[in-house]
């Protein structure tokens, strides 16, 4: 009895599902899409305002010979090699610390008394200010050393992208599906080997994302290379000297009378927006692969 209405009832789900929408809910339908989308725009205006007025003011000036000037000679060479000097030293730093903070709290840290307490203040260590991270950068190495320096600014730069490695690794590592782990296992592989062999690669791709989108939080940082690296209208060989930076160079020279030098600071603007634009299209490519 059962079996001969169940194709009537099949027959009547294909029919309801089939059927078209009613006036009211073809209304609700397109009303909610085209809300979504306005909303959407008014989000990303803000953006693409942003974007157009820097390269408007800029782009025009914008000419081969400033990416091997100093600054002294209306470039921004310098700046630009001392930025990437910095976020180098901050990467030696903050990449292998981070990445195995990841792991401790993801693969080791689950049965441990300190993961509670490791986890709390990684947290707590991704929302501190990035001010309040100069200003202890500046405790800890400027008035040891007395002196302003590159080093100083790369710990500074360290500390802001620890906690985003650490947590996003963490995250990444999760995902991983557990049967790669019991895999793993089956085979006679042992915790570590299963953590850094098979867990470990298969997150690479998001851990690799994650080192990106640190690096590019870090290339635009102006606050705490105000109080640890300073900066340097010349070249600078040694890491504990002053250090030029495009962030410190835009803020310096904002409120400059002189032409020439506000228009530098609208190149500079365009080179470093360029710069964290391409480490985040670099990140979402990755990511795009790993799917």
């Amino acid at each position: 009895m059962s079996a001969s209405k169940r194709p009537e009832i099949d027959l009547s789900v294909a029919r309801e599902v089939c059927s078209p929408l009613s006036p009211e809910r073809f209304v609700f339908q397109y009303g909610m899409t085209f809300i979504a989308f306005f909303l959407t725009f008014l989000a990303l205006l803000p953006l693409f305002s942003l974007i157009w007025v820097i390269f408007a003011r800029g782009l025009s000036n914008l000419r081969p010979e400033m990416f091997v000037k100093q600054v002294v000679d209306f470039g921004f060479a310098n700046a630009i090699v001392g930025t990437i000097k910095m976020v180098g030293i901050a990467s030696l730093f903050s990449i292998p610390l981070g990445v195995i903070t990841g792991i401790f709290l993801s693969e080791f840290g689950k049965d441990s008394k300190i993961y509670g307490i490791v986890r709390f203040f990684t947290t707590v260590l991704s929302g501190v200010p990035s001010i309040v991270v100069g200003v202890f950068a500046y405790g800890v190495f400027v008035i040891t050393t007395k002196q302003f320096s590159a080093v100083a600014g790369g710990f500074a730069l360290a500390i802001i992208m620890l906690p985003i490695i650490a947590l996003t690794t963490e995250q990444v590592l999760k995902l991983v599906p557990n049967s790669l782990r019991l895999a793993s296992a089956a085979l006679g592989g042992n915790r570590f080997q299963t953590t850094f062999k098979v867990v470990l690669a298969a997150g690479l791709p998001g851990i690799t994302t994650a080192i990106l989108l640190a690096i590019a939080r870090a290339s635009g940082e102006t606050a705490p290379l105000l109080f640890t690296a300073l900066f340097s209208d010349f070249w600078t060989e040694s890491l504990l000297r002053p250090t030029a930076s495009l962030p410190v160079l835009i803020y310096r020279f904002y409120q400059q009378d002189d032409p020439q030098i506000f228009q530098l600071i609208w190149t500079a603007s365009i080179v470093l927006v360029s710069l964290v634009f391409l480490l985040n299209l670099l990140s979402r490519v990755i990511t795009s692969k790993k799917r």
